[in-house]
């Protein structure tokens, strides 16, 4: 069946942009305002060297940096929901230029604040007309040795559009420009792949199809594997390039500096993976013996040990479960589901150029939206649930935090989505009886540890050796990065056989392209395994409510505090990998009396 195009499908079942603007006539009016009102913010350039005249230029940037932003979102979704849609394209291509616009007309603001005395500073700091703008400031006093000169700043803003291109080519490449062979079902009929259903045939019981599968989708990347790695490698390079003339000590630590996280919290997450592998192993042995294969292949690894148990879940029946799963959250979090789900927030399922995967994205004023690519599965329910925590996340700080404070870390992002995702697992554990079902969701539960916590911080340590490589100058082509690639699996999943179309697997990770992005998955997995245990088990949501309301007027590791975590310690990597172990043992036995 032919994907159908967005025109087509049901508007019931797609997300309500007219939240945003009415339509697109308002979106053009809204742009042409921000467009106009930009040149003014630079009126305000020094003028910030009193509290006064600090409070008027930032109260002024914030309002229409929010005005902004609502004018990109629009685009941005519009194009989402088909990336092929030359009118969206054009819009979304306009409103980043607004914001590089807007980015470049107000670079001086960071460099004239910081380059102030840092008495003048801490008396901001003391000023209630400044207040909403207190956590920046003392970002600013925090991170003045890599803030440059004013026309330096400028330059870098300048750059911003440009920098999107690694970024842009490898969406257009892989969502638009790429497509797949079909494949065929068991009785010779024609079955079409998409980056959407590839999901669902590696999770196939049948073996043949989902190797089929495997070898089809991964062999369309290998044709145009040199283009992914000049792609991915102009990326790495410019990380690196901002990282120096910033004065960083390389990209990661710029990447984790925004946040005042320290690089041993990336390091020792590397590390206790690296202990952990002995169950990992030990969970691939199990998965060996269980499917009565003589070699574990990667395209082994995400069917069900269980078969003929996987339910397929109507859309209703999937808000309906995630909703009583999450009702130890309490009845606040359940009402704004029920708003969710009436009010349009979501868009549930694929359409020819929507964009792949899942996200969920708030709209400050207005409220968030999620991006679905639904297919009935229980992963998809697991999705649903992931993009719904970010959601009532956003929607928490929203409403919480002024504009200035609300956008919230993508540490403490991965904390919210996945404390849904263990609250539904203890859910479906603790409403089951039958035997075969139980060890059914046990291996889902096992599945997100090892796609999570293990395959996340495989992505981070390919990252890290990425950025190191060129940092030394080695060159990033495709041989050398599928190389990397294939020595890491080789040591995350010790016991399988690695395929060799699994070493370009790293070409088709978005989220590559947002330098040191992954690795909070695995730190936000192991907070939200800790967080979830202790709601379970106390029945207290307080502490984690107060935490989704924080936004970004803290650092992500003092807002987990709120929620009773401490990832400046290893403690919470090491409890996730011991309940991952139990886990296993757990399966084992089950499994023995099946």
């Amino acid at each position: 069946m032919q994907l159908q195009a967005r025109s087509q499908m049901d508007p019931q079942y797609q997300w309500d942009l007219t939240h945003i603007f009415a339509d697109d006539a308002a979106w053009e009016t809204a742009y042409g305002a921000v467009e106009q009102a930009i040149p003014a913010l630079q009126g305000y350039q020094g003028t910030l060297h009193t509290a006064e005249g600090a409070a008027k230029a930032l109260n002024a940037y914030y309002a229409l940096a929010q005005q902004a932003e609502r004018v990109y979102l629009y685009a941005e979704l519009r194009k989402s929901g088909d990336n092929g849609d030359d009118d969206s394209q054009a819009m979304q291509d306009r409103a980043m230029r607004l914001l590089v616009s807007l980015g470049a007309t107000t670079s001086y603001i960071t460099p004239e604040l910081a380059a102030l005395p840092a008495q003048t500073l801490e008396t901001y700091l003391r000023q209630d007309l400044l207040k909403p703008y207190h956590h920046a400031i003392a970002d600013i006093i925090r991170g003045r040795a890599h803030v440059l000169g004013a026309e330096q700043e400028r330059m870098l803003a300048l750059l911003a559009d440009a920098a999107q291109t690694p970024d842009n080519g490898f969406t257009m490449l892989s969502e638009v420009d790429m497509t797949f062979p079909p494949l065929q079902s068991a009785q010779g009929a024609p079955l079409e792949l998409t980056h959407g259903n590839f999901a669902v045939y590696r999770e196939s019981e049948d073996r043949a199809l989902r190797q089929a599968a495997f070898e089809t989708y991964f062999g369309e990347f290998n044709k145009y594997i040199h283009t992914f790695a000049a792609l991915y490698g102009g990326s790495v390079k410019q990380d690196n390039y901002f990282a120096e003339v910033r004065g960083y000590e390389g990209a990661l630590h710029q990447a984790l500096f925004a946040h005042a996280v320290p690089t041993q919290v990336y390091d020792s997450l590397i590390q206790a993976v690296h202990a952990g592998l002995p169950a990992m192993r030990k969970y691939l042995a199990l998965r060996k013996r269980v499917l009565g294969v003589e070699e574990l292949h990667m395209y082994d690894l995400y069917c069900p040990m269980v078969p003929d148990v996987e339910a397929s879940y109507t859309l209703p029946q999937a808000k309906a479960t995630v909703k009583e799963a999450l009702r130890p959250l309490g009845p606040q979090y359940a009402g704004l589901l029920d708003t969710a789900f009436a009010g349009r927030w979501i868009d549930a399922y694929e359409n020819k150029g929507k964009t792949t995967g899942a996200f969920s994205c708030g709209v400050y004023g207005v409220h968030p939206y999620v991006l679905l690519n639904y297919t009935s599965t229980l992963n998809d329910v697991f999705t649903m649930a992931h993009e719904l925590g970010h959601a009532l996340h956003s929607h928490f700080s929203d409403s919480a935090q002024d504009y200035a404070n609300h956008d919230y870390a993508i540490m403490v992002a991965e904390v919210a989505s996945t404390v849904n995702e263990v609250l539904l697992t203890k859910h479906l554990l603790a409403a089951e009886t039958d035997a075969r079902r139980r060890a059914y969701y046990l291996n889902h539960y096992l599945e997100g540890f090892r796609t999570t916590l293990f395959r996340q911080t495989l992505f981070a340590e390919f990252e890290k050796r990425a950025h190191e490589m060129a940092q030394k100058g080695e060159p990033l082509t495709a041989q050398t990065l599928n190389a990397l690639y294939r020595g890491l699996n080789e040591l995350y999943y010790e016991g399988a056989c690695v395929d060799a179309l699994q070493d370009m697997e790293w070409a088709r990770i978005p989220h590559f392209y947002n330098a040191f992005y992954v690795y909070q998955y695995a730190t936000g997995y192991s907070a939200a395994v800790d967080i979830a245990e202790r709601i379970t088990n106390s029945g207290d949501a307080s502490g984690y409510l107060r935490f989704l309301q924080t936004g970004g007027s803290a650092y992500p590791i003092e807002e987990l505090k709120l929620a009773g975590v401490d990832l400046s310690e290893p403690r919470a990597v090491q409890h996730a990998l011991s309940a991952f172990s139990a886990c296993v043992d757990e399966l084992e036995a089950l499994l023995n009396t099946l």
